[in-house]
C-alpha cells in the first residue's frame, strides 16, 4: 500500500517547524537574560556588603601595623664633626687650600692627602654610615653639589674622621 505524504506548496505559510525553533531560541535567550539579571543582583548587595567591610578593617588596621618613627639622632655640630680631606686631581696643594676652606667653616680637619685613586672629575663629599645630614650639611657649606656614603674609599681611608672631602678637578 502506498501512502502519499502531503507536500507543502510553495506558494503555502513556509516550513512550520522553522518557526517553531526561531520562537523557541528567542523564548530561551529572553529567560536566560532574565535569569542573569536575578542572579547578579541576588550576589551583588552580598559581595559589596563583604567588600565594605573588608576595606573599613583594612583601613582600620593600616595605622596599627605602622611601627613608630625612630627618633631622630641631633645633627653634630661643626665643630664635633672631623673631616678628612684628600686630592683626587692630582694638581699639587689642592687638599691642603680645600682643609683651609674646611676648617674656615668651623670643622675639624683630620688627614690631608692624596686620594687612594686619582682621577676624580668633581668635588665629592662622603660621609660615613648614618652622617647623611651632616654629609650634605658640609656639601652645602662648601658649595658643592655631591654628597654620598662612601664609595671608592673604606672606613680606614678616612682616619677616623666621620666625614671626606675629595678635591676633584
Amino acid at each position: 500500500m502506498e501512502h502519499a505524504l502531503p507536500h507543502p506548496s510553495p506558494s503555502g505559510p513556509g516550513h512550520p517547524w522553522r518557526t517553531i525553533a526561531v520562537v523557541a531560541s528567542g523564548v530561551a535567550a529572553l529567560e536566560l537574560l532574565v535569569l542573569l539579571i536575578v542572579g547578579i543582583a541576588v550576589l551583588a548587595k552580598p559581595m559589596a556588603k563583604r567588600a565594605a567591610v573588608h576595606a573599613a578593617a583594612k583601613a582600620s588596621a593600616a595605622p596599627a601595623t605602622k611601627k613608630p618613627a625612630a627618633p631622630k639622632r641631633p645633627i653634630l655640630s661643626r665643630g664635633a664633626v672631623s673631616v678628612t680631606v684628600l686630592n683626587g686631581n692630582g694638581v699639587s696643594g689642592a687638599a691642603a687650600a680645600e682643609a683651609s676652606r674646611v676648617r674656615a667653616r668651623g670643622y675639624k680637619i683630620g688627614v690631608v692627602g692624596n686620594a687612594p685613586r686619582g682621577g676624580y672629575g668633581r668635588t665629592i663629599v662622603m660621609y660615613r654610615a648614618g652622617l647623611n645630614r651632616e654629609g650634605s650639611r658640609l656639601a652645602h657649606d662648601l658649595g658643592v653639589g655631591i654628597a654620598s656614603p662612601l664609595d671608592g674609599l673604606r672606613r680606614r681611608d678616612l682616619h677616623g674622621a666621620k666625614l671626606a672631602v675629595v678635591v676633584g678637578g
